[in-house]
């Protein structure tokens, strides 16, 4: 099991264990000498018991990890239902922020640091509105950095449905 440390709003580790599953999984980034994790990867693995957090001495338990999470961004809930169930199907996860996406999503296989993303991915709860010119903008960031646009909205039950969007020339 890794154990992390939360310092501020930063999860890192350095232990073996961390280098190791960041080799294997592709979980966390490499930054001199440690493993950073964002938020919704540290859920995910304290969620599969592959995680422990300390703060300080004393262990953050999931439950107060989240609500802690939850201040900064209210929808970590709906992001971390759509990371677990692509990451236990076999896809690898990163960021967007910077193509002011929720996550880049890799192709089956497909390694993030030899592989292009093959989707940006936006996440959305069943009960929510999306207008159609937030669609419009989601489509075009995907089309200008040359990925599928993946929406994937969560139900009630945490179930998540996917549907990609491409442009097509005609």
């Amino acid at each position: 099991m890794i154990q992390a440390h939360l310092t501020g709003d930063k999860i890192t580790s350095n232990t073996q264990e961390a280098f190791s599953l960041n080799e294997k999984s592709f979980f966390g980034e490499k930054l001199s000498g440690i493993i950073e994790y964002s938020p919704i990867e540290s859920l995910f693995l304290i969620s599969q018991d592959k995680m422990s957090i300390l703060t300080g001495k004393k262990e953050i338990s999931f439950r107060d990890l989240l609500k802690k999470l939850k201040r900064h961004d209210k929808k970590i809930e709906t992001k971390l239902s759509v990371f677990s169930d692509l990451r236990k199907k076999g896809y690898i996860l990163k960021s967007a922020l910077k193509f002011g996406a929720e996550f880049r999503v890799y192709d089956l296989g497909a390694a993030p640091d030899s592989a292009h993303a093959r989707w940006l991915l936006f996440t959305a709860k069943e009960s929510q509105d999306l207008k159609w010119h937030e669609f419009s903008a989601k489509s075009r960031v995907a089309h200008s950095t040359k990925k599928s646009l993946l929406i994937a909205i969560v139900d009630e039950e945490c179930d998540v449905s996917y549907y990609e969007c491409t442009w097509m020339r005609m």
